[in-house]
């Protein structure tokens, strides 16, 4: 058996059915329409006090146009909302709406099920192995980055 193949095999699987879980786990019937886009930038505004647009755009990785698009389609399906500064009105704030705030409830409940799910069973050992190797992951892509 080839590890390096295995492992390769394994992660782009992994990858993909992340995706498509996901995906299928915000598509409710009080959630359709949404994506998994949707939510990441849902998650980073967050439910605190509104944040502006280039503190969420830093966040995501992406540029203020990509972020833009993605905030006015969830503001046309009622899940964030636009306000602008009272110190500075140039500065345009983005907040949740309480539609949004449940959607993104919904998707962090998602979330610590499937975490549930993946170390129930594990003994301490196997957690802290796993939790090491992750680590390892997300450093090689952020070096990559």
């Amino acid at each position: 058996m080839d590890i390096n193949r295995v492992l390769n095999e394994l992660l782009v699987s992994l990858f993909k059915d992340i995706n498509e879980i996901e995906e299928k786990a915000i598509q409710t019937e009080e959630f359709q329409g949404i994506t998994t886009n949707d939510v990441h930038v849902m998650e980073a505004i967050g439910t605190g006090a509104a944040k502006n647009m280039s503190t969420v755009a830093k966040a995501l990785g992406v540029t203020m146009g990509t972020l833009t698009i993605s905030v006015n389609s969830l503001v046309k399906k009622g899940y964030v909302q636009r306000t602008r500064s009272d110190e500075d009105r140039r500065v345009v704030l983005v907040s949740l709406t309480e539609r949004g705030r449940h959607a993104h409830e919904h998707h962090r409940i998602f979330h610590e099920r499937m975490i549930t799910e993946i170390v129930q069973g594990l003994s301490p050992q196997e957690k802290e192995v796993l939790s090491k190797t992750l680590h390892k992951l997300i450093g090689f892509f952020k070096k990559k980055v």
